[in-house]
């Protein structure tokens, strides 16, 4: 590849492109943003070559173009991208959702929705932006892509190998399942972090109790440090999943409140004994 152009130069976008040049790529890297500092923090960083305002500047002779910028955005970034795709630009995008991002392309792109691969790279942190940008975040992380019945095969294959020369490891599944995969195993434990951190902060003592949380607290909370635009717009796509997980956990905490109630010491430790054998073998995979 020659031209990379990239909309939505943060964690995700930037860390991408910083790998790709680790890799010895030598293609130019296009960033695409809404905030000229931080398309100009990028430049300065090295994170990438060249920055543009206008979808037509930076799609000229593009031959991929990765969409990060938060799900929300994606269909304002397709309808301005699609005047200008050549037949031979692949797009991709890094959603944590996919089913309404393939949706969306199917509506936008029309047939060119062979040159489209959805993916999903499972790597992030709480921090957000080009300044946490790594060039090894990908490395040895899990990669998912989504195409569609339509997407080419040359699409995908193109795909994948960017994302293994990242240092990934590719995996493709249906939008569907991958969307009640990742409501269970990812957007659920964001939101719950919020609303704890939510429910705690809005307390009189709150101070108080901030003043008294330590590693427990941190390790589960972390992530609710997380893009609160980002994570708006993933709950919102992802909501009847989501909407069905939160209602296992909620008969799950039911279940855990009735055992208090009873005082039933040894239901509590089968449930916790079930959830740390559970928690440890998935640890030593």
């Amino acid at each position: 590849m020659k031209k990379i152009t990239i909309f939505g130069v943060g964690l995700i976008g930037g860390s991408l492109a910083l790998a790709l040049k680790k890799s010895g790529l030598h293609a130019q890297i296009t960033g695409v943003g809404r905030s000229q500092s931080s398309l100009q923090s990028a430049i300065d960083l090295g994170v990438i070559d060249i920055a543009c305002q206008r979808a037509e500047d930076a799609l000229d002779e593009a031959d991929l173009v990765l969409i990060a910028a938060p799900v929300a955005q994606t269909p304002a970034i397709l309808n301005a991208i699609k005047p200008h795709l050549s037949a031979k630009t692949i797009i991709t995008d890094a959603g944590s959702t996919k089913g309404d991002v393939l949706t969306c392309a199917r509506e936008i792109l029309g047939s060119q929705i062979s040159q489209f691969v959805g993916g999903h790279p499972i790597a992030g942190a709480e921090k957000s932006g080009v300044t946490v940008a790594t060039a090894d975040l990908y490395r040895n992380k899990n990669v998912v892509l989504t195409p569609s019945a339509e997407t080419s095969s040359d699409a995908i294959q193109a795909v994948r190998e960017l994302w293994q020369t990242c240092g990934a490891h590719v995996s493709e599944m249906s939008a569907e399942t991958h969307d009640g995969i990742f409501a269970a195993v990812s957007h659920l434990p964001h939101l719950l972090a919020f609303a704890l951190v939510d429910e705690i902060a809005a307390r009189p003592n709150a101070k108080q109790l901030f003043g008294f949380a330590a590693s427990g607290f941190r390790d589960f909370t972390r992530i609710a440090g997380s893009h609160p635009e980002m994570w708006r717009d993933i709950s919102l796509a992802n909501r009847p999943a989501l909407l069905s997980e939160i209602t296992a956990y909620q008969k799950e905490l039911a279940h855990l409140k009735l055992l208090l109630e009873q005082e039933d010491g040894q239901g509590l430790h089968d449930l916790f004994d079930r959830a740390s054998t559970a928690r440890n073998n998935w640890a030593k995979r």
